[in-house]
């Protein structure tokens, strides 16, 4: 199962989340940061349902494969 972690970091004038290289939008403060991210991070582990996914990987291949709905990842919060 993979794991998630996002971390909360100053960015673009204000705070914001960040899960790899990617950023969420800016927030006022980072405690707004931090509920957001800690709200986005539970929202990884509702189920949803079984259904064909496809996505390029970092070498610009597309792949097609079926994702179950109930696999989530584990998600956390660093901040």
């Amino acid at each position: 199962m993979p794991k998630l972690h996002y971390k909360v970091v100053q960015h673009d004038g204000g705070w914001a989340y960040r899960l790899g290289d990617v950023f969420s939008e800016p927030f006022a403060d980072k405690a707004t940061a931090l509920a957001a991210a800690r709200r986005v991070a539970a929202e990884q582990r509702i189920p949803g349902d079984t259904t064909q996914i496809e996505f390029q990987d970092g070498d610009g291949r597309w792949h097609s494969e079926l994702s179950e709905g109930d696999d989530r990842p584990e998600a956390d919060v660093e901040s």
